[in-house]
């Protein structure tokens, strides 16, 4: 998860950190970082597929900014707060309209 100018934050997955944070940094990929640089990796995880990965990033986006700020931490007793607090289906769960 990258940290974007304005204090937005970004997901996404890749198969090479590095490269792909350069590339984010240099301002070559069009998109939602493009026009907010400079951007901090402020998070990241190595999955064992690329399904798990893109599972993940969909979950973050769902995400509001408490539970990013609370995984970026590495609180996971506060993220688990913010779940039971919501008032509808995860947005995970596919059941979301």
């Amino acid at each position: 998860m990258l940290h974007c100018r304005g204090g937005a934050f970004y997901a996404g997955h890749t198969d090479d950190l590095d490269r792909r944070i350069g590339e984010h940094r240099s301002g070559r990929i069009p998109g939602f970082t493009h026009d907010k640089l400079p951007v901090e990796l402020v998070w990241s995880e190595e999955f064992q597929t690329r399904d798990e990965a893109k599972a993940m990033e969909k979950r973050i986006k769902g995400w509001g900014r408490a539970k990013k700020m609370a995984l970026i931490r590495g609180d996971w007793e506060e993220i688990s707060l913010l779940a039971k607090k919501k008032d509808g289906p995860s947005t995970s769960s596919g059941q979301a309209e």
